[in-house]
Protein backbone atom coordinates (compact mmCIF):
# COMPACT_ATOMS: atom_id res chain seq x y z
CA UNK A 1 0.00 0.00 0.00
CA UNK A 2 1.42 3.35 -1.05
CA UNK A 3 0.43 6.60 0.85
CA UNK A 4 2.30 9.74 1.86
CA UNK A 5 1.13 12.40 4.65
CA UNK A 6 1.37 16.05 2.96
CA UNK A 7 0.96 19.71 4.86
CA UNK A 8 -1.86 21.61 3.28
CA UNK A 9 -2.77 25.03 4.80
CA UNK A 10 -0.59 24.41 8.14
CA UNK A 11 -2.21 20.57 8.61
CA UNK A 12 -1.10 17.34 7.79
CA UNK A 13 -3.49 14.58 5.82
CA UNK A 14 -2.97 11.21 5.04
CA UNK A 15 -3.02 10.67 1.17
CA UNK A 16 -3.89 7.36 -0.34
CA UNK A 17 -4.37 7.21 -3.95
CA UNK A 18 -7.94 7.03 -4.79
CA UNK A 19 -8.98 8.51 -1.53
CA UNK A 20 -10.20 11.77 -0.55
CA UNK A 21 -9.51 14.46 1.90
CA UNK A 22 -10.58 17.50 2.79
CA UNK A 23 -8.40 20.98 3.55
CA UNK A 24 -8.96 24.09 4.47
CA UNK A 25 -10.80 26.04 1.34
CA UNK A 26 -8.65 26.68 -2.03
CA UNK A 27 -9.80 29.23 -4.49
CA UNK A 28 -9.13 26.33 -7.10
CA UNK A 29 -12.76 25.33 -9.19
CA UNK A 30 -14.02 22.47 -9.10
CA UNK A 31 -12.29 20.28 -11.59
CA UNK A 32 -8.70 22.00 -11.48
CA UNK A 33 -5.72 20.19 -10.78
CA UNK A 34 -3.88 20.96 -7.65
CA UNK A 35 -0.57 19.56 -6.75
CA UNK A 36 0.60 18.85 -3.04
CA UNK A 37 4.19 19.21 -2.79
CA UNK A 38 5.14 19.47 0.74
CA UNK A 39 5.64 15.78 1.33
CA UNK A 40 6.73 14.85 4.99
CA UNK A 41 7.10 10.68 4.77
CA UNK A 42 6.08 8.22 2.02
CA UNK A 43 5.32 4.39 2.36
CA UNK A 44 5.66 2.46 -0.55
CA UNK A 45 6.03 -1.17 -0.16
CA UNK A 46 7.24 -1.49 3.31
CA UNK A 47 10.10 0.79 2.61
CA UNK A 48 9.42 4.63 4.72
CA UNK A 49 10.95 7.85 3.60
CA UNK A 50 10.83 10.38 6.00
CA UNK A 51 11.32 14.27 4.89
CA UNK A 52 13.66 16.68 6.31
CA UNK A 53 11.46 18.83 7.04
CA UNK A 54 10.16 17.67 3.13
CA UNK A 55 11.08 15.10 1.14
CA UNK A 56 12.05 16.47 -2.67
CA UNK A 57 10.76 15.20 -6.04
CA UNK A 58 7.78 13.91 -4.50
CA UNK A 59 4.44 15.15 -5.23
CA UNK A 60 0.64 14.76 -4.69
CA UNK A 61 -1.72 15.18 -7.87
CA UNK A 62 -5.00 15.64 -6.33
CA UNK A 63 -8.71 17.02 -8.11
CA UNK A 64 -10.72 19.75 -7.36
CA UNK A 65 -14.20 17.57 -6.64
CA UNK A 66 -16.14 19.98 -4.18
CA UNK A 67 -16.57 22.87 -2.15
CA UNK A 68 -18.29 22.06 1.13
CA UNK A 69 -19.37 23.21 4.51
CA UNK A 70 -18.16 21.31 7.60
CA UNK A 71 -20.45 20.42 11.07
CA UNK A 72 -22.65 23.57 12.28
CA UNK A 73 -20.69 24.55 15.46
CA UNK A 74 -22.34 26.81 17.94
CA UNK A 75 -20.34 29.14 20.81
CA UNK A 76 -21.91 30.43 24.00
CA UNK A 77 -20.58 32.84 26.33
CA UNK A 78 -21.91 33.72 29.39
CA UNK A 79 -21.09 34.99 32.83
CA UNK A 80 -23.01 33.82 35.74
CA UNK A 81 -25.15 36.23 37.69
CA UNK A 82 -24.16 39.19 35.29
CA UNK A 83 -26.71 38.44 32.87
CA UNK A 84 -24.51 37.98 30.00
CA UNK A 85 -25.13 35.53 27.34
CA UNK A 86 -23.66 36.11 23.60
CA UNK A 87 -24.49 33.03 21.26
CA UNK A 88 -22.28 32.37 17.75
CA UNK A 89 -22.17 29.91 15.21
CA UNK A 90 -19.46 28.69 12.93
CA UNK A 91 -19.14 26.49 9.79
CA UNK A 92 -15.67 26.03 8.05
CA UNK A 93 -15.27 26.17 4.53
CA UNK A 94 -13.63 22.72 3.29
CA UNK A 95 -12.33 21.87 -0.50
CA UNK A 96 -12.84 17.70 -0.94
CA UNK A 97 -9.73 16.64 -2.83
CA UNK A 98 -9.72 13.15 -4.81
CA UNK A 99 -5.85 11.63 -4.48
CA UNK A 100 -5.62 10.69 -7.95
CA UNK A 101 -1.37 10.13 -7.77
CA UNK A 102 1.61 10.18 -5.48
CA UNK A 103 4.58 10.73 -7.92
CA UNK A 104 8.25 10.22 -7.10
CA UNK A 105 10.57 11.44 -9.70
Amino acid sequence: MKYAIVEAGGKQYRAVEGSTIEVDRLQDTVGSQVMLDSVLLLVEDGSVQVGTPTIKGVKVRTTVEDHVKGPKLTIFNYRAKKHYRVKTGHRQQYTRLKIETIAVE
